[in-house]
């Protein structure tokens, strides 16, 4: 697809300007407000990009594939299936993406983002990539290795000379606030500079890997393409875009080098990315979860389920416990869980520090082997809520409640019922008040209440107990282990009314 952009100038017209004194005849001619203001950039500020964008542009380039995408006929087997050239077999079409990318060697290694030269759709094949330099020379690229979880894949195109390239630096030398630019081929429209700054660092979005943020425009196309400090040398790969509309608003995300560089020198030596792994779901301590274990929050993630058989089932860890700490390193929003755990050898063994019931333990985890992706999408939770009609008089007992939900004991019959297990332990939700935070937060009649604040929970007594305990003890939430129909066990943490 081919776009085209037209600028359009406004231009001023007036006369000359002048001004008379009341004591005199005089005329005095007055200049252009802009005439003569070349002003110094502010201290720390380059007056232009342009010498160093002319030194980095060579080695940044455009990447595009071919790819074959079997399309169904949405009308095979109907009468219909003859119409719009299809027959009632998949029908082959051809797609391609665009992206960016840079050289990193002059033996014509290239570096860019995995997504960028994957499959577009289910059942797509790549057949070919090509390698385009600024001076419009094209080479078709092998693919030498890539890791979906990090984002990053490596090339090699061969040329009969030798390839202007760029070199790493160090990322843990940025600060907020640094210049950087970014250079890369966003729509397909051409090779495109555009500066910025760094605007945070350790930014997590939700995949376990951390981000440098930058200002600086990045639009699609732009992935995989370099991100340079003010030495010129790349402290990140353009990756994500934070955007409601698919633009730039401001909010770009890069792979720092400090993470790429040691896959990329595992992908160039053809070998496989490993990663530690513990098996264990987490989530981030919520205020409303913090509140209820009486804990401060921006430490420590909160265990929501551990996976048989793997490293901390192994260890002793319960669905429940809220890890503070691994091999000696706090786990903070900077430092998340999976961070420190995915980079962390596999086979070694660490100390854990978690909190338990209030109280502080260690435990000793050997280090696993991180599963293929698809595996993983099966230690998930599924939600299933039961939105069950619940009667009035049902729902004014629940508005009586300090938790806005009333409860009874599971019996076998009731779990056979639900579908949870005979020898569970526990009340089920006859009724939530909704306009409690329990009914914001979900709860439903038919949910399996187990404990409260780590505490079994086996009739009405022992979840109003807990709640007033709670409140006695000055927090606001109580911590709530639920059972819902075809999912794991999971915890919510529910505000007391009026808190």
């Amino acid at each position: 697809m081919r776009y085209a952009y037209a600028i359009t100038a406004a231009l001023l017209l007036g006369g000359t300007a002048i001004a008379l004194t009341s004591n005199s005849s005089s005329v005095v001619a007055q200049t252009a407000q802009n005439e003569g203001n070349a002003a110094a950039a502010p201290r720390g500020a380059p007056m232009s990009f342009a010498d160093m964008a002319q030194r980095l542009q060579p080695a940044v380039v455009n990447i595009s594939t071919r790819q074959r995408v079997q399309v169904q006929n949405p009308f095979a087997g109907t009468p219909f299936g003859g119409l719009f050239g299809f027959g009632d077999q998949p029908q082959t079409r051809q797609a391609q993406s665009l992206g960016s990318g840079f050289i990193i060697s002059a033996d014509g290694y290239v570096i860019t983002n995995n997504h960028v030269v994957a499959p577009g759709a289910r059942g797509a094949t790549v057949d070919t990539i090509t390698v385009t330099l600024p001076d419009r020379t094209e080479y078709e690229a092998k693919l030498i290795g890539t890791d979906p979880r990090s984002d990053l894949a490596v090339l090699k195109i061969t040329s009969s000379k030798p390839l202007p390239f760029v070199k790493f630096g160090d990322s843990t030398n940025a600060r907020v606030g640094d210049w950087v630019i970014a250079i890369g081929n966003p729509f397909g429209i051409g090779s495109t500079v555009t500066a910025g700054i760094i605007s945070a660092l350790h930014r997590n979005t939700g995949g376990g890997e951390r981000f440098i943020q930058t200002d600086a425009s990045i639009n699609q196309g732009n992935s995989g393409g370099p991100m340079f400090d003010m030495n010129g040398n790349v402290i990140g790969i353009n990756s994500q875009i934070l955007s409601p509309t698919g633009g730039n608003i401001g909010i770009g995300f890069a792979i720092p080098s400090e993470q790429a560089v040691p896959i990329i020198e595992t992908l160039r030596k053809g070998e496989s990315v490993t990663r530690g792994y513990l098996g264990i779901q987490i989530g981030q301590l919520s205020e409303d979860m913090a509140d209820s274990l009486g804990l401060s929050r921006n430490r420590g993630e909160f265990v929501h389920g551990v996976e048989p058989g793997q490293a901390a089932d192994k260890a002793g860890i319960k669905a429940g416990d809220v890890i503070v700490k691994v091999n000696d390193r706090e786990v903070t929003p900077d430092e998340t869980l999976s961070y420190i755990v995915a980079n962390l050898p596999i086979g070694t063994s660490v100390p854990i520090e978690l909190i338990r019931n209030g109280k502080r333990m260690t435990v000793r985890a050997q280090i696993m082997e991180r599963p293929p992706e698809e595996d993983l999408a099966n230690f998930s939770q599924q939600p299933q809520e039961d939105f069950s009609d619940q009667d009035e008089r049902a729902t004014q007992q629940a508005s009586q409640q300090l938790l806005g939900v009333a409860v009874q004991p599971l019996t076998p019959n009731i779990a056979r019922q639900l579908g949870v297990s005979a020898e569970t332990k526990g009340v089920v939700v006859t009724a939530v008040d909704p306009a409690t935070d329990a009914g914001a937060k979900g709860l439903r009649r038919g949910f399996v209440i187990t404990t409260a604040n780590g505490q079994p929970v086996t009739s009405e007594a022992d979840l109003g107990k807990a709640a007033q305990a709670a409140k006695d003890a000055g927090r606001n939430a109580v911590l709530l282990q639920i059972i819902r129909r075809g999912s794991p066990p999971a915890f919510v943490p529910v505000r007391l009314r009026g808190m």
